[in-house]
């Protein structure tokens, strides 16, 4: 083999830029191979959309007034828990009063029927941090739970304004924001698929 045989892996390369025969040239940085034996640069798959959210495979985030709802339902946890505290001291301590003056059985009467109250407050705080600590896991069910008891807080809420008082009254508006945020935020198309979303 002469040294200009183009079939010489060790030859010169013709003039005019085209590659030779034999083993591949290699391109400068930055330069895409031409031609030759090397393979193409695959690009990485790219995943098939999963609805509103992201990628198959890819966590979907919670919508934003989900996140909002989550804090009002651990929030309103607190003030059940603080305020049954506050109302089972109290009737403790007018309960003292009462046998000491010897109220007898209306005092016993109106002290469980205090306490089956608290009770009540405390078994809402319960559902309301279980609903808020489901969020992130949790079904249908949780959804529909949600807004039960978003229903009933509102309910609740309207009764603060039958005592006449203008604490009652602020205690109402603050109780219909919360309840009506709460369950706004369940019946929207979002939630409904955030709680239907598959989970892996």
């Amino acid at each position: 083999m002469s040294f200009g045989d183009p079939n010489n892996p060790y030859g010169q390369q013709p003039q005019g830029g085209q590659p030779g025969y034999g083993y591949p040239q290699q391109a400068p940085q930055g330069v895409p191979p031409q031609g030759g034996y090397a393979y193409p640069q695959q690009q990485a798959p790219m995943g098939y959309p999963a609805g509103p959210g992201g990628y198959a495979g890819m966590p979907m985030e919670m919508p934003g007034l989900m996140k909002t709802s989550r804090v009002l339902l651990f929030v309103v946890a607190g003030l059940q828990i603080a305020i049954g505290l506050i109302f089972g001291i109290m009737l403790a301590a007018a309960g003292d009063v009462a046998s000491s003056a010897g109220a007898g059985d209306a005092g016993s009467v109106l002290a469980g029927l205090g306490f089956v109250i608290v009770i009540i407050l405390f078994a809402f705080a319960a559902l309301a941090i279980f609903l808020g600590a489901k969020f992130s896991k949790g079904g249908s069910g949780i959804r529909i739970t949600t807004i039960v008891y978003s229903a009933l807080f509102i309910l609740s809420a309207l009764g603060n304004f039958t005592n006449g008082t203008s604490s009652g009254a602020l205690g109402g508006i603050i109780g219909l924001a919360i309840g009506g945020i709460i369950l706004a935020s369940m019946v929207t198309s979002s939630a409904t698929t955030w709680f239907n979303r598959p989970r892996y």
